[in-house]
C-alpha cells in the first residue's frame, strides 16, 4: 500500500507543472501563536505545509499537510489533507488524519477572502474521538512578498469520554512572506 501512496504522490507532483513558491507565516490572536510553512500553497498543483500552533492555556497542535490545488475560474480550491499531532493540556495526546480543504476567492487586485475547513473522524483519530478545525479571513498584499491576513480560527478535539477540548476559539492577525 504504501508504494501506491509513494506512487500517487509523485504523480500529483508530475502533474502539477507550475512553479512552487516558498512561503512563511506566522499567526497571533488571545493567547495563542501559530507559525508555519508551505511550499505551492498559493499556486495550481501540489501543495505542501507544516503547522506549529500553541496556545497558553490549552495545549498545541502540530501538523504536515499535503493538498492539491484547482483553479475554478478565478477561485483556488483545495482538497488534502494533514496528519496532526495534538498534545491539549487537559486530556490524552492523540494522532489523527484530517481530511477536507478550503477555498480562496480573490475579491480585488490584491485582496482575497478564504475558508477552510479539516476534520478527522474517530476511524482516523488515535487516543481522541475527533478533530475539528476551521479558518476563514482576508488577506491584503502588501506588496510582494508582504501579506496581511486577518480572520477566524477555531481548532477543538472531542476525547473518548466525549468531553470536548477546544484548543483555539477566536479572532487572529497574521502577516506571511511568499519567495
Amino acid at each position: 500500500m504504501n508504494k501506491y501512496l509513494l506512487l500517487a504522490v509523485g504523480g500529483l507532483f508530475a502533474v502539477s507543472g507550475s512553479a512552487s513558491a516558498i512561503g512563511i507565516y506566522g499567526q497571533a490572536g488571545h493567547k495563542y501563536t501559530s507559525i508555519g510553512v508551505g511550499m505551492g500553497t498559493s499556486t495550481s498543483g501540489v501543495a505542501l505545509s507544516g503547522d506549529w500552533t500553541r496556545h497558553n492555556d490549552n495545549g498545541y497542535i502540530a501538523d504536515l499537510g499535503l493538498g492539491y490545488n484547482l483553479p475554478v475560474g478565478p477561485a483556488m480550491v483545495t482538497l488534502g489533507g494533514k496528519g496532526l499531532y495534538i498534545k491539549p493540556d487537559h486530556g490524552k495526546t492523540g494522532y489523527a488524519l484530517g481530511i477536507g480543504g478550503g477555498l480562496s476567492v480573490p475579491v480585488m487586485s490584491h485582496v482575497s477572502v478564504f475558508g477552510q475547513y479539516y476534520y478527522a473522524p474517530d476511524a482516523f483519530a488515535s487516543r481522541i474521538d475527533s478533530y475539528q478545525e476551521v479558518q476563514a479571513g482576508g488577506r491584503w498584499m502588501v506588496f510582494r512578498p508582504l501579506t496581511v491576513e486577518a480572520g477566524y480560527r477555531y481548532m477543538s478535539l472531542k476525547d473518548r469520554n466525549d468531553n470536548r477540548n477546544t484548543i483555539i476559539d477566536g479572532p487572529y492577525l497574521g502577516v506571511s512572506a511568499a519567495f
